[in-house]
């Protein structure tokens, strides 16, 4: 009996054994044969994504390398966000086709497992391709498609004016956007960036080279990667507002050297300040100089640095002023000086982590302007604000640890998040003027004025309450556990430009010319000033609010000279 019953179990076993694996081998036939009918019979429609459009934003549009093979972190919130702001976020992803077991990061082991899984359901040679139709030049604009056209590195010519767009890039923003700076061409590249000059690129390509879409019209070339998709800028598109294209910088002597110091002229009877601003526009030139009939063209260089103007009676502007033969006008092109503009991300990798702190409203922004433009890299930021990339600040996107930036901008305080950082430019702000500025910027972005209604209402005192209180504990944390710090009070930068940014500039263990420093200063005003007339400039702050800040502004100037430092600018402290 024991024997009968042993045999049984034994017999259960590989049955049971026996039918997991038949069941097993069923379900996987099954689903093998579901996905080659699904492959089959695909039913005709809109044309699948073609590789190049299905590569992430970051590969194509942005010609950002992948850093870390981590999973990607969801975005922090910038403490530059206006209030009630959505957090931006990249493009939803896109479904991958085919198990999971099949995709990978390696292109290398890709295909092999996609072709030995096609061989295995009875098609070697995959299923058919399905490309999208290739995009094609904009119609119905007023600029005229001029070609595709290779224009990379620091061989671009057409780097006059650089913004991005990665959502809402199309022909005519950025037609638009050159011809209110006076340019002639607008390039297209990648889909998303809009490059501006007066002076066509020379290497031409096939027009198959320019295959991505504008993100922000469908069918239309936006260049490629490494390729632009050039328009000549007729006239201004409808609603454009054209800038001024001439400004007064003043009356100055003569160099000596004039044919060395201007590289081109123009002879022309009875000449005037616009005639010869546009003839330097058009040469792009930011100085157009005037001296009597005679017209030149310049730049800012050490002979002729616009530093030390005269009298404007000297260049004969007046009621019956006479004009002194050695003293020229000179007057500011809507042009940009394009010797600093040519920015990249480091060539390696940098072994020493600099942040570029300050308080929100302290003039981050406009210091990550100069710094860019004086070293030509890229800076980093802690957080990701649309607004700022979309303006020309690339290293936005780049995740802040990937030390690809010259110095990182960041808000945070306390002693893991500045410890974090190998060095640091502290810069600090008249707490006052930053307090004003960042209320600014919460209630109406970074180029707005706050209204009537947001000085009256709470939120106003609320506001100054938690963050005078901030603006000290920021500075009192960096210098507490800040590693090796440089102490820039935005004030001196200024008044005394050029020698605070050479400062900057070897903390950063950069060498740069003087020719190129004097451009930075011809180019200091970047794109985020609040220009206009502010609607209403009332005394925000109470007796209460000035003795707290008083208070604050004391502590932190006695810290300042506890840590070697010469304390806070005249202004701040109160006498």
């Amino acid at each position: 009996m024991a024997k009968a019953s042993f045999r049984l179990q034994k017999l259960l076993r590989r049955t049971r054994f026996l039918l997991f694996f038949l069941s097993a081998a069923y379900l996987m036939t099954g689903s093998l044969l579901l996905l080659q009918r699904a492959r089959v019979a695909l039913p005709p429609g809109p044309r699948a994504p073609g590789p190049l459009q299905a590569l992430p934003v970051a590969a194509v549009a942005l010609g950002v390398g992948l850093l870390d093979s981590r999973a990607p972190r969801a975005p922090r919130v910038s403490p530059d966000l206006p209030l009630g702001a959505d957090v931006p976020r990249g493009p939803p992803a896109r479904a991958r086709p085919g198990p999971r077991w099949l995709r990978t990061r390696n292109p290398e082991l890709r295909q092999p497992r996609r072709g030995w899984f096609h061989h295995f359901v009875g098609d070697p040679q995959g299923p058919p391709a399905l490309r999208p139709e290739a995009p094609g030049p904009a119609v119905g604009g007023r600029g005229t498609y001029v070609g595709c056209f290779s224009d990379s590195g620091r061989d671009r010519t057409l780097k006059g004016a650089v913004f991005f767009d990665l959502r809402k890039m199309t022909v005519s923003h950025c037609q638009d956007a050159c011809a209110e700076r006076s340019y002639v061409y607008a390039g297209l590249e990648a889909g998303a960036e809009c490059y501006c000059g007066n002076r066509l690129p020379v290497t031409s390509v096939g027009p198959e080279a320019c295959n991505h879409e504008c993100k922000g019209e469908k069918g239309s070339a936006c260049g490629g990667v490494g390729r632009l998709s050039v328009y000549r800028v007729q006239e201004l598109q409808p609603g454009s507002r054209k800038r001024r294209t001439v400004t007064y910088r003043g009356c100055f002597r003569l160099p000596e050297n004039g044919t060395h110091t201007f590289p081109d002229s123009l002879l022309q009877p009875n000449a005037t300040a616009e005639a010869c601003s546009g003839f330097c526009s058009q040469k792009e030139f930011p100085l157009a100089v005037l001296w009597g009939r005679e017209c030149y063209c310049a730049y800012p260089t050490p002979q002729f640095s616009l530093r030390d103007a005269v009298d404007s009676s000297l260049c004969g502007r007046g009621p019956e002023a006479p004009r002194q033969a050695e003293y020229c006008e000179v007057y500011q092109t809507p042009v940009q000086d394009t010797r600093c503009t040519d920015r990249r991300f480091l060539p390696t990798k940098s072994k020493v982590f600099v942040a570029l702190s300050s308080f929100p409203g302290a003039g981050n922004t406009w210091v990550r302007h100069l710094i860019e433009h004086a070293t030509g890299f890229y800076t980093g930021s802690y957080y990701f604000d649309g607004t700022l990339y979309n303006k020309g600040f690339k290293g936005e996107k780049d995740h802040w640890r990937s030390r690809r930036t010259i110095c990182v901008k960041t808000h945070e305080s306390g002693r893991r998040e500045i410890e974090m950082f190998d060095s640091a430019i502290l810069l600090i702000r008249n707490p006052y003027r930053s307090l004003v500025a960042e209320f600014n910027r919460k209630c109406a972005g970074h180029l707005g004025y706050a209204a009537d209604r947001n000085w009256k209402s709470k939120e106003w005192p609320d506001f100054v309450n938690s963050y005078a209180a901030w603006w000290s504990s920021h500075v009192l944390d960096w210098l507490r556990y800040g590693k090796r710090l440089l102490v820039v009070h935005y004030e001196d930068l200024r008044r005394s430009l050029v020698p605070t940014l050479r400062d900057m500039v070897a903390f950063l263990n950069v060498s740069v010319s003087e020719e190129r420093l004097l451009c930075v200063e011809n180019n200091k005003e970047g794109s985020f000033w609040r220009r206009g007339r502010r609607p209403h400039d009332p005394e925000p702050f109470t007796p209460e609010m000035r003795a707290l800040i008083d208070g604050y502004i004391r502590t932190v100037d006695r810290a300042l000279r506890e840590h070697g430092g010469a304390g806070l600018p005249g202004e701040y402290v109160p006498r």
